[in-house]
């Protein structure tokens, strides 16, 4: 169960991000971001045996003006009725490892496309699994902004 945790972590923290502007704290006069997975749900497509594939893209817009800099990512996974499954986080350093700028120009936005392919031992998980993504930034003044979302995925 564990693995199992690890891997629909990683999927949807790293696409897991969703819809419009939920939970965005800013400031008035910095800069602030939204984000958004597409599409969402993501739809997991059987690769073989209990092998998917889960297309996504995760879009990461600056809507206060101001240049970010995206300094955390995390995501918490959870199961039908809030039971946390599991709990991952990147900083800036490991967001940049994996090839993504975390940099976001003023009224810009960064897109990052995946399609992963995980395991899924039961196919219930399909119908009870959700994550909540945060993605925490500073902007050129070094204020602090956020946003928050929630992603599910489905067969």
């Amino acid at each position: 169960m564990k693995t199992l945790a690890i891997s629909f972590t990683l999927l949807l923290a790293l696409a897991a991000c969703q819809g419009p502007q939920s939970g965005v704290t800013s400031v008035p006069g910095h800069g602030a971001i939204a984000i958004q997975v597409v599409p969402n749900p993501i739809m997991a497509t059987k690769v073989s045996g209990n092998m998917y594939d889960f297309p996504f893209e995760v879009v990461v817009r600056e809507t206060g003006g101001r240049p970010a800099n995206v300094q955390r990512v995390s995501a918490t996974v959870f199961l039908t009725g809030g039971l946390t499954l599991a709990q991952e986080s990147w900083d800036a350093a490991q967001i940049r490892a994996l090839g993504y700028n975390t940099s976001v120009g003023a009224h810009s936005e960064t897109r990052y496309q995946f399609k992963p392919r995980k395991e899924v031992p039961d196919d219930r998980l399909f119908s009870g699994v959700s994550a909540e993504l945060k993605v925490e930034a500073v902007d050129d003044t070094g204020t602090a902004t956020s946003a928050t979302t929630v992603v599910t995925v489905r067969r």
